[in-house]
């Protein structure tokens, strides 16, 4: 405790109602901070400390210009940004580094707590204690969409801010279900930790993959052993894709699944060959659910030729609707602007439109 009252003097601490005090061995091999943000941090250990892994860790939470002190054994102290963290002889007697605490609300743990504080008795809002894990499946689907819109549109900004929107979803279905006595967040957490851990045996364990395929293949095996674990003997590879999946993202997960046991085309080829017995079995349908039927199996067959390109079926169909929006959003603003409605337009006179916008690249 001295010690530590030592660098508190040093650092001009005084009384700390909150500070984390961490040595930097826990940063050896870590890979993100092990610790809330928000909170002060004292990091202290035997000079030299390394500086470059120490920089590195920090850099994936704090900004590069986030400003730390350093300390040496001797006692000195200088301010420095954290970009600026980099090993040289001078820094040889660094043996402290203090990192002051980012904005309320930067950590998991401070967002947990507003989001309880909403469904407080007393004190929070009067919608959100109303709500329940069936009044916010609508909510959880549509900020799940928009996600996936921000991600198509490639915007980074956007995307943050669906996550965050995606993220507050999650974690107050969660509070629903601590005040239920279901499930607990940190049961959330530490379910999905044990199962990335336990489904990676090539990276926590020492199991020799080669290459993705390979990777796949012991995930399904890993798997099949966790249904028999829970009992469920007669549960399928396919039984854990949700019957609400989009069809075209359904249809290509099972697709997916199939393949990695090795129920799959051994080359391309037949793929396409099906694709063109799937169009002539349309061309010889003779009644509407007959043709229902293959209109299904060929789109089935084009998921299936999607998946052998390494392209998502579902974001591809997404991709040429919105280019279909926008053209056709042309040829309206051209009728709108000279006063000729689409109605009155002929086929030929909107195809030409349509060029237009194409070679334009709508």
């Amino acid at each position: 405790m001295s010690n530590f009252q030592k660098l508190f003097s040093i650092f001009s601490i005084e009384a700390p109602e909150k500070l984390i005090l961490l040595s930097t061995a826990e940063l050896k091999n870590a890979h993100v901070p092990p610790f809330q943000p928000d909170f002060p941090v004292l990091l202290w250990g035997n000079a030299p400390l390394d500086l470059d892994t120490i920089r590195i860790v920090l850099q994936t939470t704090y900004a590069d210009f986030h400003p730390l002190r350093i300390a040496t054994q001797s006692g000195a102290v200088t301010d420095v940004n954290l970009g600026l963290l980099i090993a040289s002889k001078q820094d040889a007697e660094v043996n402290a580094i203090y990192i002051s605490p980012l904005d309320v609300g930067t950590s998991l743990a401070s967002f947990h707590e507003i989001v309880a504080h909403l469904r407080a008795p007393e004190d929070g809002c009067p919608w959100d204690k109303k709500q329940t894990h069936q009044t916010l499946r609508a909510h959880l689907l549509e900020e799940t969409y928009e996600t996936l819109d921000a991600m198509d549109a490639n915007d980074p900004a956007g995307m943050a801010e669906e996550f965050g929107d995606l993220l507050l979803q999650i974690v107050l279905n969660a509070q629903i279900a601590t005040e239920a006595g279901n499930f607990r967040l940190s049961d959330i957490t530490k379910g999905i930790y044990d199962k990335i851990v336990r489904r990676h045996p090539h990276v926590f364990e020492r199991v020799e993959v080669d290459g993705v395929g390979e990777v796949l293949k012991n995930w399904e095996q890993l798997k099949e052993q966790e249904r028999k674990d829970n009992g469920d003997t007669e549960k399928g590879i396919l039984d854990g894709v949700p019957l609400s999946f989009p069809a075209l993202n359904q249809s290509q997960e099972y697709q997916d699944r199939a393949a990695r046991v090795g129920f799959d085309w051994p080359e391309i080829n037949g793929v396409l060959d099906k694709l063109m017995e799937e169009i002539e079995e349309i061309r010889q349908a003779t009644n509407g659910d007959e043709l229902a039927s293959e209109i299904g199996d060929l789109f089935f067959v084009l998921v299936n030729f999607a998946r052998w390109q390494n392209v998502d079926a579902e974001s591809a169909l997404r991709g040429a609707n919105m280019r279909f929006k926008r053209r056709f959003g042309y040829i309206e603003r051209h009728a709108r602007e000279n006063g000729h409605p689409i109605p009155e337009m002929t086929l030929n006179e909107m195809e030409e439109l349509w060029g237009e916008a194409k070679k334009m690249g709508l």
